[in-house]
Order: C-alpha cells, then sequence, then structure tokens
C-alpha cells in the first residue's frame, strides 16, 4: 500500500501492506490493545511493516507517546489471531488494533511510561468516538486469547485508562480468604461461574468442569481486572470483581 490519510490527526503514517477487507463490510466496534513484546520499538514497527511478518496493526506507540499509523481504520489488520469474544471469532475484522511499544514479559515486563499512556488514552478517545466503542469493547489481546496470549500485560494500567473515561473496570475487590474454585472442580457452582465468565465475553465452554482451559481464561480475566493475583484459582475477590462488573454493564443493569 502507498501512503493514505491518518485518521487520527496526531499519527504519522507508515504503511504496512499487511491488512485485507473486513469480512461482510463489519465496521470496527472493539479496540485491541497489544504489547509488542520486542527488545526495541524500532524492532517491532519494522516487523509489522515487512509482508514477511504477515502481521500487522492499525496503530503503534512508541515510548515517548508518538503515534504511527499502519493500516486505515477501515481495512482489516492482522493483529489479533486465533481469538473469540461473545462467540466472534473474526475479532480482526471486528476490531482496531493498537500495539504498544513495550518489552512485554519477554524483558521483564518493564512500566509503561507516562507519556505513551497519555498518547494511548488520546488515541483511544478518538477511536471511540469515531467508532460509537463502547467501554466494555475496550480490551487486552489477553482477553481474546487466553493462554495464548498474555498482552498488554499485568502491569498495563487499565484503572487510568478508566479515569480518562475509556474502558470498563470496577475497583478489584480485597485478596482475602474464604471459599474458591480451582482445577478439578465440578459442581453447579463452577458452572455459574462459567456462565459470569461467557456473559461477560470470555469464550468459557459450560460444562460445570473447572477444566485447564477454565483456569487460563480466569487468568485471563485476572490480568485485566485483578492483576494482585493472577493464578488461575476463582476466589472470592475474583468473582465478586467478575460479579460487578457484569452488574455494571448496561445490558444487565
Amino acid at each position: 500500500m502507498t501512503s493514505f490519510e491518518a485518521d487520527c490527526r496526531s499519527a504519522r503514517v507508515q504503511p504496512s501492506p499487511n491488512h485485507g477487507e473486513r469480512a461482510d463490510g463489519r465496521r470496527p466496534d472493539m479496540i485491541l490493545l497489544h504489547y509488542t513484546g520486542m527488545p526495541t520499538a524500532d524492532g517491532a514497527l519494522d516487523w509489522l511493516c515487512r509482508a514477511e511478518s504477515q502481521v500487522s496493526s492499525h496503530y503503534f506507540v512508541h515510548e515517548n507517546g508518538e503515534v504511527v499509523q499502519l493500516v486505515p481504520e477501515m481495512r482489516r489488520a492482522w493483529h489479533a489471531g486465533k481469538s473469540s469474544w461473545h462467540g466472534e471469532t473474526d475479532i480482526n475484522s471486528l476490531s482496531i488494533g493498537i500495539e504498544i511499544a513495550n518489552a512485554g514479559h519477554p524483558g521483564g515486563l518493564p512500566d509503561y511510561p507516562k507519556e505513551q499512556i497519555a498518547a494511548v488514552i488520546e488515541l483511544c478517545r478518538d477511536c471511540v468516538k469515531r467508532w460509537s466503542i463502547t467501554p466494555e469493547r475496550v480490551l487486552g489481546h489477553s482477553d481474546v486469547a487466553p493462554i495464548r496470549k498474555v498482552d498488554p500485560g499485568e502491569k498495563f494500567p487499565w484503572a487510568a485508562l478508566h479515569q480518562a473515561g475509556i474502558g470498563h473496570w470496577v475497583e478489584p475487590a480485597t485478596i482475602t480468604g474464604g471459599r474458591f474454585f480451582q482445577r478439578g472442580d465440578t459442581g453447579q457452582p463452577v458452572e455459574a461461574l462459567q456462565s459470569m465468565l461467557s456473559l461477560y465475553g470470555y469464550g468459557t465452554e459450560i460444562t460445570g468442569e473447572f477444566s485447564e482451559k477454565m483456569a487460563g481464561d480466569v487468568e485471563a480475566f485476572q490480568r485485566h481486572f485483578r492483576p494482585e493475583r493472577i493464578d488461575g484459582i476463582a476466589d472470592f475477590s475474583t468473582i465478586d470483581t467478575l460479579h460487578r462488573l457484569l452488574s455494571a454493564l448496561p445490558r444487565y443493569s
């Protein structure tokens, strides 16, 4: 692709060849946040713009807050991979992908600089306004691809985004003792928890069995909404936080 006009006025354009048509004329109704997980921002940006990589995103945010647009928003960038949310599996056709320069877990999970997060917030605001994206549809890669992906990671400041009007959030319940559910447990309470995760959007199967797959879904939920402890165990804090998130959604309130 040759150069194009940026959708976000603050972005400079660096075209990636890796994109296509959104399926069935879909319009984006989701923002998906990633970290690059590579040692350097320049190396990550170069990779996203190489045809052989077969990956791309709509936007790339440097550590200093510089925003680069790689793919027009009307086009389908290739960033989500095998993923699902609310039963939809072509997440690339539904979403705007934002890659945030950060070495991630392979690089020791460094903090996100304030300038970078401020730029992410402004970029998300711009996309939310343009496409009328609801707060609960601003998600991390780990939400739509549990186990397989862990970005943008437990250090990503979701609470700060929410305070700025971006994303869905409630204050996580305090971690205490009490009853919990974990791998190997079965029964109606496990089925009820699976139903709650599925209602929120996770691809959790309702089987009544706390499988490794379910533990991965719980870890993904914790990584986003209860990052103090990520262990795949559904303790009171995890369940209460999930319940309050569901209760805060317009369709359940």
